[in-house]
């Protein structure tokens, strides 16, 4: 394994937020469904913050909590950045905020989480799949759901394209990156990097990501939130 396959296996985990992109460009689902969709990829997130990212034996100070602050806290900040600076470009209404955000937490979640791929593939010699299916499985529904309301804005596909296709070059590159850490600074562990993710990831889901589930999808949201929560956490039991 070297570098480049680090950034393989980063690219392919990332490489789901394309087809959530080509699924809704292509099908063009439904508000409802949108919205179910979203809860499913919610509860799936929340099963890797829950057994991947944070799990309580790897608690083990209070950096662990403060870098779960500190990503709350950045994509509180660029979120809000990013409001500003589309309100003042003209009038956004919520679901434009909502697509926004998930984007945001999209990029947040996906940096740190390919950082720890590479991570884990240089210290262990190999990859956790459990890990890599569970973020995989999380990021199609978070680009469906962002990708159907860019197309309501009036997105053109190739705009909606460019930016998932960014992300998962990003993710790439951050995969590459967490394998060189480690074999340049012996030692290192992506303990505080999967925390930061964390806060990030559980801020977008209270503030976008949960509240545009249940908005476009009604009740059954909730439940499409469990199966999700389930399907990502029987992942983990395989590692």
């Amino acid at each position: 394994m070297n570098a480049l396959a680090a950034a393989g296996w980063g690219a392919l985990a990332a490489f789901s937020l394309v087809i959530g992109a080509w699924l809704a460009l292509r099908y063009r689902p439904s508000p409802r469904v949108t919205g179910r969709v979203l809860g499913f990829g919610a509860g799936a997130l929340i099963a890797a913050v829950a057994y991947e990212l944070v799990p309580g034996e790897r608690l083990e100070s209070a950096w662990d909590f403060l870098a779960v602050g500190v990503g709350a806290l950045t994509f509180f900040l660029l979120d809000g950045a990013l409001a500003q600076k589309a309100t003042a470009q003209r009038s956004a209404g919520s679901a434009h905020n909502a697509n926004r955000s998930i984007v945001l937490g999209a990029l947040l979640d996906g940096i740190p989480e390919s950082l720890v791929l590479g991570m884990g593939l240089a210290a262990g010699g190999s990859i956790s799949i459990p890990f890599l299916a569970a973020v995989f499985l999380s990021n199609l529904p978070e680009s469906l759901g962002a990708t159907a309301g860019m197309r309501e804005e009036g997105r053109q596909p190739g705009v909606v394209y460019r930016i998932w296709w960014g992300i998962t070059a990003i993710s790439g590159a951050c995969a590459a990156l967490g394998y060189g850490l480690v074999g340049f600074v012996p030692g290192t562990e992506g303990r505080l990097v999967q925390a930061f993710a964390a806060g990030a990831v559980l801020t977008m889901l209270a503030n976008s990501m949960m509240p545009e589930a249940f908005e476009l999808g009604g009740r059954l949201a909730g439940l499409s939130t469990v199966l999700g929560f389930a399907a990502a956490g029987a992942l983990s039991l395989l590692e």
